[in-house]
């Protein structure tokens, strides 16, 4: 879908996501366990570009850039984020029109420069129209390993489906207003979950081009907890997690254990007892779903026999608390509803282990 009145901005789908790290050389290796590839390096600056599939990922090492004071005051984390547009600067103009702050980014000499404007936690939202294979913003401005593929399969991730934003008490309504006013996102989903010491709200945001999906979370009145600390670990709002699809979990997460990633353990054995209660008929192979800590959510009718389901787990946090999500999408279009609170609350326990909540 190019830009329309239902789709203002011409969204084609998330580009890539930029990572940065106060200690060189901190990033990579895990970037390389998830199955990601150096694949080019850029042209005039400590820039490099890691793949699988369809995900770009990019690494910039440049001293004295945005994203190094972006790192500095928030430690390792994703400094940038960037949504394909059909036109850029006409992209470009419409935000600014509509009150978003320009960043300017300086550029070197025969370099594209890449319009971006503030997006969470300060960090750059860059729109890129330039993104076809020999005509992209890394055929111009990055150099390619020769010998290595330019799409790696990797551990079968295939592209990025959504990524979430962590924002401070009462900033949820901002963030959601930002992203309808300039983009026409629309709520998707809305959660308020409960644990047994915290809770959280959760806004899921999605694009016009339906490729875009950005899930807003905020602490509830109840307690400091899971959002609390990473607000004060990250010092400030920024991207809690990037979640990545792919068509064979189970094969993507053995790989990715084979490579040494940390994954979340699995709920407990009741959550999995009653999988056949909640979801009944779904057809997946509970013990290969529960030795892999996967958690399972959908919908099904027993009567037609039509199922919607969708897979996940997630990683612990990699760098500093950022971690990241693994996704099988059979039909279902939502974030695992169903799962939250087990999720939640097995963070929670976490939480409670680590001494981050005082239970007494």
């Amino acid at each position: 879908m190019t830009d329309s009145p239902e789709n203002p901005m011409g969204l084609m789908g998330f580009e890539f996501v930029e990572f940065a790290a106060p200690e060189p050389n901190t990033l990579e290796p895990i970037l390389e366990r998830l199955g990601f590839t150096h694949v080019a390096t850029h042209r005039s600056k400590d820039v490099v570009l890691y793949r699988q599939g369809d995900i770009n990922f990019i690494v910039n090492r440049e001293p004295k850039s945005y994203a190094a004071y972006f790192a500095a005051e928030h430690g390792p984390s994703a400094c940038g984020l960037a949504f394909r547009v059909r036109d850029s600067h006409k992209a470009y103009a419409r935000a600014l029109e509509l009150g978003a702050q320009p960043i300017d980014l300086p550029t070197g000499p025969m370099e594209l420069r890449l319009p971006a404007i503030k997006g969470i936690g300060g960090a750059p939202l860059y729109l890129i129209d330039r993104f076809e294979d020999g005509k992209s913003i890394y055929d111009i401005d990055f150099e390619f390993i020769e010998g290595v593929e330019r799409r790696p399969f990797g551990h079968g991730l295939k592209c990025i489906d959504h990524l979430t934003h962590n924002v401070y008490r009462g900033r949820m309504a901002f963030w959601a207003g930002f992203y309808e006013k300039l983009f026409n996102f629309r709520e998707l989903r809305y959660f308020d979950i409960e644990g047994e010491y915290t809770g959280l709200t959760s806004k899921a945001m999605t694009a016009p081009d339906n490729k875009i999906r950005i899930p807003l979370n905020e602490e509830s009145s109840k307690g400091s907890g899971q959002i609390e600390e990473f607000l004060m670990k990250f010092n400030g709002e920024g991207i809690q997690h990037v979640a990545l699809l792919t068509d064979d979990i189970l094969a993507t997460i053995d790989g990715l254990a084979m490579a040494g990633v940390p994954l979340m353990t699995a709920p407990n054995d009741v959550y999995y007892e009653m999988l056949e209660e909640r979801l009944p008929g779904h057809g997946q192979p509970i013990t290969e779903l529960q030795t892999r800590g996967i958690l399972l959510d959908g919908s099904t009718d027993p009567v037609t026999g039509r199922t919607r389901l969708l897979l996940q787990i997630f990683s612990e946090a990699l760098f500093g608390p950022v971690f990241f999500e693994f996704i099988q999408r059979k039909g279902d279009e939502g974030f695992g509803e169903g799962n939250f609170k087990a999720l939640f609350q097995s963070i929670e326990r976490d939480q409670v282990r680590r001494g981050v909540i005082a239970t007494a």
